[in-house]
């Protein structure tokens, strides 16, 4: 793997932030912390379920990248939506998803966020305005798009935020999205999670210009790169992005992370010699920010014990919760298939008349 990648910030026509936005105090800094061990802790549990063949199909992990998560979810109203890729388990924690459905998501049980059927890759929760993780690269983004092309029809006053890994940034359907975002001023942030690694490729190696934000100047697209091992600076750059994108003013955000285990939880990442595989250990993002709120006073080490004591209770119970719910009837198997009713629906018995499922929540539309 290549040198560590500067994560100065860099801008070009970026945004400030909302003036009337107050600085985190002591309590949104360890509020922080506790959900960046949380989402840390989950993340383990669920790579030790993988391996104990409770979890099936495919499972990416947030490690190493929770001060990105945290500081974008704290960035982000509460009526926002959110597009994701399939590495989306700590984004759900942070949108304020129970840890329980989350984790009966990945066990492929009827109490999960998507009632069993889509597993790790595909978590999916109206309510909080998640709308989906996306096992294909960059399925996302078209998607996200339209929603922001919704919500411009209608003049609402949400944004949406689209996450993605930095492989995306060479897929076309970004650059297309970015050119309509672009020609219609669309209220949507594109978020670039750039750990450093498409699978085991290098942004250098797979992309012409590694420093992705650049990519948004094709368009005259407002962007930034920010260090996304801290979520304070991920917070500020987040909130300047989505302001910009509430303007009418699309934003290419480029958070600079680590990936501290594997693409997946198969992927011994063998491409990492000893020497990059300490050096990321050694830049853990979560004992940073702890180091850093140690330094500032406001952590100790009895509170961080008990912190982290709490991260793993919370997570031993989402496992219980999981394990208690129970596996979805076959007879669901098509049942959120579909928004509204087709020939041969399943969900109605022959000579039944065809199945009217409520009203699909509308995008765009007050919460």
């Amino acid at each position: 793997m290549a040198a560590r990648r500067s994560t100065t910030p860099q801008k070009a026509g970026v945004a400030s932030p909302p003036e009337n936005t107050a600085n985190p105090d002591s309590g949104m800094l360890l509020g922080f912390y506790r959900q960046m061990v949380m989402i840390r802790r989950f993340e383990e549990r669920a790579a030790r379920s993988y391996t104990q063949a409770e979890i099936g199909g495919y499972c990416h992990l947030n490690l190493g990248e929770e001060a990105t998560v945290v500081g974008l979810m704290s960035a982000m109203e509460s009526t926002d939506y959110l597009f994701t890729n399939y590495r989306e388990h700590g984004y759900a924690i942070g949108r304020g998803i129970a840890p329980g459905r989350i984790m009966a998501e990945l066990y492929g049980r009827s109490g999960g966020v998507s009632k069993g059927w889509g597993g790790s890759m595909h978590l999916f929760d109206f309510e909080s305005r998640l709308l989906g993780g996306y096992g294909i690269v960059g399925g996302q983004v078209p998607l996200a798009t339209g929603a922001a092309l919704a919500i411009d029809y209608r003049e609402g006053p949400e944004a949406v935020v689209c996450v993605m890994g930095d492989g995306t940034t060479n897929i076309g359907a970004l650059h297309e999205s970015l050119n309509i975002a672009a020609l219609w001023d669309l209220p949507i942030v594109y978020l670039v999670v750039n750990n450093g690694l498409g699978m085991g490729t290098t942004v250098e190696k797979a992309s012409g210009e590694p420093e992705l934000y650049k990519r948004a100047a094709s368009y005259r697209m407002a962007s930034a790169r920010v260090d996304g091992n801290d979520p304070v600076a991920v917070r500020d750059a987040a909130l300047a992005a989505l302001a910009s994108a509430r303007a009418g003013k699309p934003f290419l955000l480029e958070a600079v992370s680590e990936r501290l285990k594997g693409h997946s939880v198969v992927d011994p990442a063998r491409y990492r010699t000893k020497e990059e595989a300490e050096a990321l250990k050694a830049g853990d993002p979560v004992a940073a920010f702890a180091v850093r709120l140690a330094e500032d006073g406001l952590l100790t080490d009895e509170a961080i014990a008990q912190i982290d004591a709490d991260a793993r209770h919370e997570v031993a119970e989402a496992v219980a919760f999981a394990e208690a719910s129970p596996h979805p009837s076959v007879d669901t198997l098509f049942d959120y298939t579909y928004a509204t009713a087709v020939p041969n629906d399943s969900r109605r018995l022959p000579g039944q008349p065809l199945f009217e499922p409520a009203p699909f929540p509308t995008i765009g539309a007050s919460a």
